[in-house]
């Protein structure tokens, strides 16, 4: 492999390994993994694809390396159960057009593509992303003519797939014909390209951003392992020039359910500059039962980080409530007794005292 341009994201795209094959040539893979990609060939779901770049991060001597687990499947992931669902946010239940979802009165999601540069095997749209149909021309044009019916709509979030994968010119494109409608307020871009294809933030992308400002990033970084040097030159390139990013990370099983990990992310993102947001359960798509954890734990994770770093770090614990009825925000019972005069809270290190109720 020709590494001398490994800076364009176009290269970093054409060269991600997308086979078993290439995978073995990187990896020493066991028996999970090679089961999961023989069932893989056999079946119609979510591709194969794992960047250079984040396959550049991996301890690949260690199968339990948090990225890797991210990424290569499993033959877990082909056991589904019970209650997991193809579609867990019932998006379909609320599409109003064809790649346009009108859930929550304020705001719509639009899936502008179903590609990624690298595919999640915990994603909650694996009926889907990068398989195709892709979104055309033509169905960003019905949902421009949507919201121009529709003024109490405020905010676009673009997602699919991953919006900042699709050319300079397209995303243009899209960006005005929202940015045209006077009611629409905020623009917000779901991506992991700042995790998968840091390269992808050039100058140029920079400055089709900063244009239609506001312009809000949610990255998705799980993991501190997944920040380099070149991540950081990407966060701050978009920072300074005024576009602001927020994270939105999933809590998963054996990958970053400790609270000394998120410690970790959330110091790391904070220092720069980008703002802890979301904090995820696992949605219950197919083959994701290996990812979830208790919600007892999550909860016991977030009181343990409350504790251990400020408010500036914390983000928030999120359900998105299968069937499409919404995010729930999930706190940690800090009310252990009540009477006529006082409240009892309890601290983060197990301490206990009284508040007056009035």
């Amino acid at each position: 492999m020709n590494y001398s341009n490994w800076c364009d994201w176009h290269w970093q795209l054409k060269n991600a390994v997308r086979s078993a094959k290439a995978l073995q040539e990187a990896f020493n893979l066991n028996r999970e993994e090679v089961l999961g990609l023989e069932a893989l060939a056999t079946r119609k779901g979510l591709p194969l694809q794992i960047t250079p770049h984040f396959l550049s991060l991996m301890d690949k001597t260690n199968e339990k390396d948090p990225l890797r687990m991210q990424v290569i499947p499993r033959i877990n992931e082909f056991d589904w159960q019970p209650i997991e669902r193809k579609d867990p946010l019932g998006e379909k239940d609320h599409e109003v057009l064809p790649y346009l979802v009108h859930r929550y009165p304020d705001r719509v999601l639009l899936l502008a593509t179903d590609r990624c540069a690298s595919y999640c095997r915990f994603c909650t749209r694996k009926r889907w992303v990068g398989q195709g149909p892709t979104p055309r021309l033509e169905h960003y044009v019905q949902a421009f003519e949507y919201l121009k019916k529709h003024p109490e709509i405020k905010e676009v979030i673009i997602s699919g797939g991953d919006p900042l994968l699709l050319e300079d010119e397209k995303l243009e494109g899209l960006l005005a014909g929202i940015r045209n409608i006077k009611s629409i307020e905020i623009i917000r871009f779901d991506t992991r390209v700042l995790t998968f294809l840091p390269m992808r933030i050039t100058d140029a992308l920079v400055q089709i951003l900063k244009l239609y400002n506001p312009v809000y990033i949610i990255s998705h970084f799980n993991h501190g392992q997944e920040i380099n040097e070149e991540t950081k030159l990407a966060i701050a390139k978009l920072i300074d020039n005024g576009i602001m990013i927020l994270n939105q990370s999933v809590l998963l099983k054996n990958i970053n359910d400790t609270v000394k990990i998120l410690t970790e992310l959330y110091r790391k993102l904070t220092f720069l500059r980008v703002r802890p947001y979301y904090l995820h359960q696992c949605d219950i798509a197919l083959g994701t039962k290996m990812f979830r954890v208790p919600l007892d734990k999550s909860l016991t994770i977030m009181k343990q980080l409350r504790g251990h770093v400020s408010g500036l770090n914390v983000p928030h614990l999120i359900v998105d409530i299968p069937g499409g009825f919404g995010k729930v925000s999930l706190v940690p019972e800090s009310i252990v007794e009540r009477n006529e005069n006082f409240v009892s809270f309890q601290g983060f290190d197990g301490e206990i005292s009284q508040y007056p109720l009035d």
